[in-house]
């Protein structure tokens, strides 16, 4: 069963902080109904299309390219660090140690694009 609180994202937020400090981005940490690691990311240099994107972390590769496709993946790797997911769709049995969410801006408070220098 999917578990995620705030001792297990104290554990993996020195890793996710690196991964957002390295690419210049602005963002936050979350826990969501005590299964789903959040990352919310208020600002960056990246040039999306949109201002609240909801970021598929199974297909990173098939929709992002360059800069930002190399760190959606690290993030995600920092965020997956320790989990585990002995799923089988086949027989409807999901086990996984956690899910994650990545998030460019929210309905209510759009991604903020950081100008270049």
């Amino acid at each position: 069963m999917a578990y995620m609180n705030q001792e297990k994202k104290s554990k993996l937020a020195p890793a996710i902080k690196n991964v957002l400090k390295k690419y210049g981005v602005k963002g936050s940490i979350a826990v969501r109904h005590h299964s789903t690691l959040v990352v919310n990311i208020q600002e960056s240099h990246f040039e999306l299309a949109h201002d609240h994107i909801q970021v598929n972390p199974y297909y990173i590769d098939e929709h992002y390219t360059g800069e930002v496709a190399d760190f959606l993946n690290e993030l995600r790797a920092a965020m997956m660090d320790g989990n585990h997911d002995r799923s089988d769709s086949q027989s409807d049995y999901f086990d996984v140690g956690w899910y994650i969410n990545i998030n460019f801006g929210a309905w209510n408070k759009p991604h903020r694009t950081l100008a270049t220098a």
